[in-house]
């Protein structure tokens, strides 16, 4: 009989963690989710912060109730996180203040300033980032501006994932993947960016060595362990960056290179996988993104604002006393009328946490279209509006890198929306194949048993999630209604 071994990964998300148990046994994989919490951010007097210390708690339940189902035959474990976001670590290791959310509002403004201070063209020559208002890079510039202590006393930068990764091993790392999100690395020196770093005012003594996944870390701290029963386990990095994560897990044919993915969840990021980063002119004007992945891989991809607009709709509901489920909101949304309105779902006034539906009927008004008035308008509203969005983002894609992709491979927590993945289909004319759900868990563990040499490469790992998961298959039945929608964004949205 073959040997089974276990991995955990830890996968934190925007909304929620998971603690999930990966037990492999030749080539097929079996899941076991051993725990389950809330995430979200918590407004302080001086901004929106993440709450770290809870986190940190939840991630030892989580060890610790995988340690106990397990009977303390865990091979290691892995942590994946949301990017962008940091840390700062005095000499003693300790941290220096609470992590900002990617939302809080101190970066509005920032990216005028960092292009005064140098042109686009050259940040992007230099990081091969899109630019958004919540990268690290302005966060930081943010801090400079307004002349942080916290500069002086910090020692190193930790993303999320390398904090609590350091917490778990006593191992400060900078892992490859997460580093790449932060619009601080240059993918192309395989180092941070200098030049960018000192024209933004950012000490680059700070950032550390930067550390491939898969790369084992050593075993939990003994404080850990006792703590958690989880004696003689060994920290493995997996691409520490969800979405890094998640596309190692695409379930690919062996032979198609030309797929195009979608990670669905609070974001959705639409991407090709790439062999070397793209930092060519017309990437930058599509404002595309180029971030590391597993075994020499790149993701030249696109953030869209995802589900985040239906998560948004359900808490202002729920806060004025209307609780629906997800799946209550999925059929009100399938039951009204197509394309009331089309909506450009990355515009700013959609990032900040608020009254989404409001916003959403007031961006109708001020674009001189329908406003949508009941729930299933809204909601339907939104749906139709992200999928349009992976219509101009493939484009965009496909222009791109001069190919067409399909099919499009639709992973993570999101394809349980599967209204939106119909939705997708129709969108963009191609096939999509949605599957796996938990993909940033088994990418995760996948990487883990590459690290450990019990899996041999990528393709090997890809192979074990075709054997183990199986995936739905949506197909476009009718561009009746797409077509003309489609024409309607791009009339509402600004041009690539």
């Amino acid at each position: 009989m073959t040997d089974s071994h276990n991995y955990l990964a830890i996968d934190l998300g925007a909304e929620s963690g998971r603690a999930i148990v990966g037990s492999l046994e030749g080539d097929r994989l079996t899941l076991a989710e051993t725990h389950r919490f809330a995430n979200g951010p918590v407004r302080l007097p001086d901004g929106l912060h993440w709450d770290v210390l809870r986190l940190w708690s939840e991630i030892k339940t989580g060890i610790a109730a995988s340690s106990e189902k397990f009977r303390n035959r865990l091979d290691s474990v892995g942590l994946d996180a949301w990017g962008v976001d940091f840390a700062l670590l005095d000499k003693q290791g300790a941290l220096l203040a609470n992590p900002f959310h990617y939302r809080d509002e101190r970066t509005v403004g920032m990216l005028a300033e960092a292009f005064r201070r140098m042109p686009a063209a050259d940040i992007f020559a230099h990081t091969g980032v899109q630019f958004m208002p919540l990268n690290t890079l302005y966060q930081l510039l943010a801090m400079a501006l307004q002349q942080s202590p916290l500069f002086d006393a910090a020692d190193r930068f930790v993303t999320i994932p390398d904090l609590f990764n350091y917490w778990l091993s006593g191992g400060i790392t900078n892992e490859f993947t997460n580093a790449t999100t932060t619009q601080c690395f240059d993918p192309r020196r395989r180092d941070w960016a200098g030049p960018v770093l000192s024209a933004m005012g950012i000490p680059g003594r700070i950032f550390g060595p930067v550390t491939q996944p898969g790369t084992p870390v050593g075993l939990l701290l003994p404080s850990v362990a006792e703590e958690t029963g989880a004696e003689g386990v060994q920290l493995v990095l997996p691409a520490c960056h969800d979405t890094g994560s998640a596309v190692a897990a695409v379930p690919v044919l062996a032979g198609n290179p030309d797929f195009a993915w979608i990670s669905s969840g609070t974001w959705s990021i639409l991407g090709a996988e790439v062999r070397a980063p793209q930092v060519e002119e017309r990437v930058r004007e599509c404002n595309f993104t180029n971030e590391g992945g597993v075994s020499g891989t790149w993701r030249l991809s696109k953030n869209i604002t995802g589900l985040w607009l239906v998560q948004e709709c359900r808490r202002a509901w729920c806060c004025q006393g209307e609780p629906l489920s997800y799946d209550e909101m999925t059929r009100l949304a399938a039951g009204a009328e197509p394309f009331p309105a089309v909506i450009d779902p990355d515009d700013e006034v959609f990032l900040p946490p608020g009254d989404m539906p409001s916003r959403i009927r007031t961006y109708c008004a001020d674009t001189h279209q329908p406003v949508p008035r009941t729930k299933g308008q809204i909601l339907r509203v939104a749906l139709e509006g992200i999928a349009l969005k992976y219509r101009w983002a493939l484009e965009s894609l496909e222009a791109v890198i001069g190919k067409r992709l399909d099919p499009v491979h639709i992973i993570g927590g999101g394809i349980k929306n599967r209204l939106l993945n119909q939705f997708a289909a129709e969108a963009t004319g191609r096939t999509v194949v949605a599957g796996p759900v938990e993909a940033t868990a088994i990418g995760n563990i996948l990487v883990q048993a590459i690290g450990l040499q019990q899996l041999g490469s990528l393709a090997e790992a890809r192979q074990v999630v075709l054997a183990s998961f199986a995936p739905e298959v949506y197909e476009p039945r009718s561009a009746a209604g797409w077509d003309e929608a489609y024409s309607r964004l791009r009339e509402v949205m600004k041009k690539c």
